[in-house]
């Protein structure tokens, strides 16, 4: 019993054999076998033996270290998590050391990105050598900050871009694709962010940002954000976040916002002197007479509030449908607009894609027959158009007035001259940049650059 050595609740390991220099483990005598954090896990052969392959992400906070290992597997064991989900584990065999004792133990290789340690030290590592003291930690051994840096310093890659976020729902979009594709063009490390699955830490000593399972995301340069409707409201929480850290929004949460809430940019564009079709809004029923006079009678077009992409937007074309529409939409306590329907325009629009207050690519579009709506998302045809200096003018404009460094602008030709539909703060690239040709996901990685100063 006297050569049992004392060991705390947590200690530093380290994996010569693997190269791993130093890895955080919780020392747990009730769990039986010890494990590490292992992912993208190959068996192959040396001779007769099978060895196994995998990557090791050694600190739990830094997720850009990454350690290719290969050790010799000794089994295949069913085992249960702390979830109770049982699962096959590969086991490998390896030199361990702590302190100033080196031996052997098995590892199972598991996913513990949702585990608060890189690894697991079970009894049958401890057992005959050490006594586990749950109130004291790096009995053993304890590294500090400035030798795990001097440890990991030559795994840091060299960093000769800048580290970006895209921060959206999809991956396999179109827009997203192509913006990954810019940016790893041009140097950069780009990172997609699904923005469910990102969650924060408020806190004023140290704020923090996770994601899926505790990883910290740390020290982007710049965020993309590509919010969808039905996330603004957290999605511009995280903007902020994102901003109290020190990254740049590339549009940010207050710009997004405003953009999304049609009647206030409405208003803002009104204040400001851009030209909009007639619009009215009113909350009472007893109303709807004079309203839809106001805006000049029916034909007119009615939007809910949250449309978008054309989705929630009805043409009405008898003032007595309009009544109807507008009734029914009151009854249910849904907001909605009324607006003039400009029938010069043929069912055209132009939407003119605006990046740091320049208009890098335009393009008219056509709705269907029998359809008013020329959204793409609504079978609308895209051609490239070439726009006057008043609706270029008019689109830079309105992305600046709400303040939105990327932004797609909808315009519409009427008698009365050229008039601001509304403005997109996520517009899609698929429709302009087949249409145009251009290379609109390069331009906003551009401008990034020159917002931030950098030069490759």
């Amino acid at each position: 019993m006297n050569d049992l050595k004392i060991i705390g609740s947590e200690e530093w390991c380290v994996f010569e054999g693997l190269g791993v220099p130093a890895i955080k483990a919780r020392v747990d005598s009730g769990a039986k076998t010890s494990s590490i954090q292992a992912t993208n896990l190959k068996v192959i052969t040396k001779g007769t033996q099978e060895w196994v392959r995998f990557e090791v992400n050694p600190l739990q906070e830094n997720r850009s270290i990454t350690i290719v290992c290969e050790a010799r597997l000794v089994d295949r064991r069913m085992v249960k998590s702390s979830s109770g989900i049982s699962e096959e584990r590969l086991v490998v065999k390896t030199p361990v050391t702590l302190g100033e004792d080196t031996f052997d133990i098995e590892v199972t290789l598991a996913n513990r990105d949702t585990m608060e340690f890189r690894m697991l030290l079970g009894r049958e590592a401890l057992t005959e050598r050490y006594i586990v003291n749950p109130a004291l930690s790096y009995v053993v051994q304890d590294f500090s900050n400035e030798q795990i840096s001097a440890k990991y310093a030559p795994f840091k890659k060299e960093k000769t871009g800048l580290k970006i976020a895209l921060l959206a729902s999809n991956p396999n979009l179109y827009s997203n694709k192509r913006i990954i594709e810019a940016a790893e063009a041009l140097g950069h490390e780009i990172q997609f962010l699904n923005v469910e699955l990102a969650y924060m830490k408020l806190d004023a000593q140290s704020p923090e940002i996770r994601y899926r399972g505790g990883n910290i995301l740390t020290d982007f340069d710049a965020v993309i954000p590509r919010i969808k409707p039905s996330v603004t409201f957290y999605g511009c929480a995280l903007i902020r976040q994102f901003n109290n850290l020190g990254a740049y929004c590339q549009n940010s949460a207050e710009a997004i916002t405003q953009s999304r809430d049609k009647l206030f940019a409405s208003q803002l564009f009104s204040k400001n002197d851009i030209h909009i079709p007639i619009t009215g809004f009113a909350k009472s029923p007893m109303d709807t007479k004079d309203l839809i006079k106001m805006v000049n009678g029916a034909p007119l077009i009615i939007k809910l509030l949250e449309s978008t992409q054309g989705k929630g937007v009805v043409l009405a074309e008898t003032n007595k449908a309009a009544e109807s529409v507008i009734n029914a939409f009151k009854s249910v306590n849904t907001n909605i607009l009324v607006q003039e329907f400009i029938k010069e325009a043929n069912g055209q629009d132009i939407r003119c894609f605006v990046v740091n207050g320049k208009v890098v690519a335009s393009m008219q579009r056509q709705a269907q027959k029998g359809e008013f709506r020329a959204n793409i998302h609504q079978g609308g045809k895209a051609s490239i158009v070439k726009i006057t200096s008043e609706e270029k003018k008019l689109a830079i404009k309105a992305a600046k007035i709400l303040d939105l460094a990327v932004a797609g602008v909808d315009i519409i030709r009427s008698n009365k001259g050229p008039l601001l539909l509304e403005v997109n703060s996520s517009p899609g690239l698929e429709g302009i940049e087949n249409a145009t040709g251009k290379d609109i996901a390069n331009e906003m990685i551009v401008a990034i650059e020159k917002k931030l100063k950098f030069s490759s």
